[in-house]
């Protein structure tokens, strides 16, 4: 009799209805390698295989040792393998019927891979002893959609290096205190990491990802990673992993092609190939590709402990014609350009997460107009909770990097984010896209000389920070870098000890952060228009405006003022919704932060003298490009 852990691990007849509907969302328990104390299982979907071999450095890579043998018309090939542990290096030698084409494939389902730029895959035991109990008792407040937001979006690889090994990266463990220290001391609420699941070419950041349930072996073991996020979770900060199901790279050892036919990829290049990027793309009409991805995200959620899934590239899978030229894409069944199969799954997926995990987060990276991405399914959006905002992030830098003597013809840039900021629930990012291929750095795109420059920065965080939408910030910037990011280097983190500004930058952002923290009104009505009222957005002439930040009734409002000039401007009037004294919070001109230390002596009296839409008004001092929080006492 088979025991019961045997039973856990064999594919079901249900389990095949499920994978052939689509539905399954938890292969990674069937399929893979699993090691059962005294053996391990071996289990991979090649339909078109004519045989399927396990070979692997316990049998000198001889496929004739270990046939997997099918499991009937489900496509599903097995093998139980005494001589394969943990650690056994291995791969899967498929045959196929289409014209002796042979291969030697790494496993799709595979927990760890080799070291790069070995392709090998390795048996593992994902056994680990979590320590973050109450991280995941309160991570329902803390993922919520009505909390504070402030992502620090970080590639693991080039965060930080030892002076000692510059050219090798820190590992999981290594990293892992050091950044939560960091996190907690500038009150980031969470990181975001590039994707870590595993990947032949370091240069793709983790985009052109080959191993969807394994992280990369560059930084250490699973268990490494488990800890890595426990460390995290242990200091309060949520982790959100980059997740790219729109593509996949062409490497031989891949998916693609993978038994002899396009099994996971469209056959056809007008569907199958990404132009783009030079990768195949998933066939979401294909049942069994759905399960795979499916069962990819939950991995995540389920074995790591993450907060969150970052899907990457969303607009690639929605749209037909995405990177194509006319008669280089085939319409959907309607004749239109909307991919149905991709819709349909990716609504799927949002179901399932959320109803498995309502304690964590889908974010769509959805660069286009798409209609209600972050709405619920059943009033016929996608299902994510939170949408990046490409276009505020477009508008806004575009603006920022223009001369202040220029600005106000440009101030429609400024606001016109704020005619549709409800319409989706909105990430403000600040991401590693803007600041590689030549772009250069954040504090490099800003005018002026460099007390302007850190100036501007400092009001572009300010701006980004009260603006709402939760907040998504890529490494480096938050202590203003100059040099364009670089994925073999560490950051310069050597700035911060050359030049004070730098600190005070950092320590700016560190003050956001708290500030949004501790005040309701920035983040409890971030995606709810009863949670934004503009007190003067037409004041193009000098370059400022101004706004209230609301939150729930018993949060007090917060007001926000915004210069985008070098010139002071004072006695400055503004209409205010309550009398008595406005208590200055923040003042990103303040000498701590690398200002010129003007402001309003720690706030200011309102007086009953009506000014637009209010009874009463502030008469303030506005620094030279800064950005000011004032709270009614």
């Amino acid at each position: 009799m088979p025991t019961v852990t045997e039973r856990s691990v064999a594919l079901t007849g249900h389990d095949q209805y499920l994978f052939r509907e689509g539905t399954h969302s938890r292969l990674y328990e069937k399929l893979g390698a699993h090691f059962l104390g005294n053996e391990t299982h071996f289990a991979v979907w090649a339909p078109n295989a004519q045989s399927v071999s396990v070979i692997g450095d316990w049998n000198s890579w001889d496929p004739r040792t270990n046939p997997m043998r099918s499991t009937g018309d489900s496509g599903v090939w097995a093998a139980r393998v005494p001589e394969a542990r943990p650690g056994s290096v291995y791969k899967l030698h498929i045959v196929s019927g289409n014209a002796g084409y042979r291969v030697d494939k790494a496993d799709p389902y595979a927990f760890r891979a080799e070291e790069p730029p070995r392709t090998g895959s390795m048996v593992w035991d994902l056994a680990y002893e979590w320590q973050d109990e109450a991280w995941m008792r309160e991570r329902k407040q803390r993922n919520a959609l009505d909390a504070p937001w402030s992502v620090y979006e970080v590639h693991l690889g080039s965060w930080m290096r030892s002076p000692e090994t510059p050219h090798l990266p820190l590992s999981y463990r290594e990293l892992a205190v050091q950044l939560a220290e960091y996190c907690q001391r500038l009150k980031f609420t969470h990181v975001e990491l590039l994707p870590i699941m595993e990947h032949p070419f370091y240069g793709s950041w983790g985009y052109q990802c080959t191993g969807y349930f394994a992280p990369s072996t560059r930084y250490g073991t699973p268990q490494d990673f488990m800890a890595f996020v426990d460390t995290l979770h242990q200091a309060g900060v949520g982790v959100i992993l980059d997740w790219v199901p729109s593509h996949f790279p062409w490497d031989q050892h891949g998916l693609g092609f993978f038994d002899g036919s396009h099994l996971y990829e469209h056959a056809d290049p007008r569907q199958g190939h990404h132009p783009d990027w030079a990768s195949a793309i998933f066939n979401y009409g294909r049942n069994e590709v759905r399960s795979f991805l499916a069962s990819s995200a939950r991995f995540w959620l389920d074995k790591y402990h993450a907060d969150g899934l970052r899907v990457d590239a969303v607009a690639s899978m929605l749209y037909l014609d995405y990177g194509r030229k006319q008669g280089e894409w085939i319409p959907n069944r309607h004749g239109g350009r909307e991919n149905l199969e991709a819709i349909s799954f990716l609504q799927f997926l949002n179901e399932t997460l959320y109803r498995d995990y309502p304690d964590t987060q889908t974010i769509a990276e959805e660069s286009t107009a798409w209609p209600q991405v972050s709405r619920p399914t059943y009033l016929g959006g996608l299902g994510f909770g939170m949408k990046w905002n490409m276009g505020w992030m477009h508008d806004t830098l575009r603006y920022m990097t223009n001369d202040p003597v220029f600005r106000k013809f440009r101030h429609d840039e400024l606001t016109f984010s704020l005619w549709y900021a409800f319409h989706e629930n909105f990430v403000l990012p600040l991401s590693h896209d803007e600041v590689v291929h030549g772009k250069g750095s954040l504090i490099g795109r800003m005018p002026g000389d460099a007390w302007q420059q850190f100036a501007n920065l400092r009001a572009l965080f300010g701006y980004m920070w009260a603006h709402p939408g939760k907040k998504l910030l890529f490494m480096g910037g938050e202590f203003g870098q100059r040099r364009e990011w670089a994925h073999e280097a560490s950051l310069e983190w050597h700035v911060l000890q050359m030049d004070p500004r730098h600190e005070g930058v950092q320590r700016w952002v560190g003050d956001l952060n708290r500030v949004m923290r501790e005040q309701p009104a920035l983040h409890q009505k971030d995606f709810s228009k009863d949670g934004f009222r503009w007190v003067q957005r037409g004041d193009w002439e000098q370059s400022i405006i101004s706004f209230l930040r609301q939150g729930n009734e018993s949060a007090p409002p917060i007001l926000v003022v915004c210069n985008f000039t070098p010139v002071p401007r004072y006695n400055y009037r503004l209409g205010v919704p309550r009398g008595g004294f406005w208590r200055e919070l923040l003042n990103s001109d303040a000498p701590l932060y690398g200002g010129s230390g003007l402001g309003n002596y720690g706030g200011c009296e309102a007086t009953p003298m009506p000014y637009e839409d209010f009874a009463q008004s502030l008469s303030i001092t506005v620094p030279p490009l800064a950005v000011l929080f004032f709270k009614p006492e």
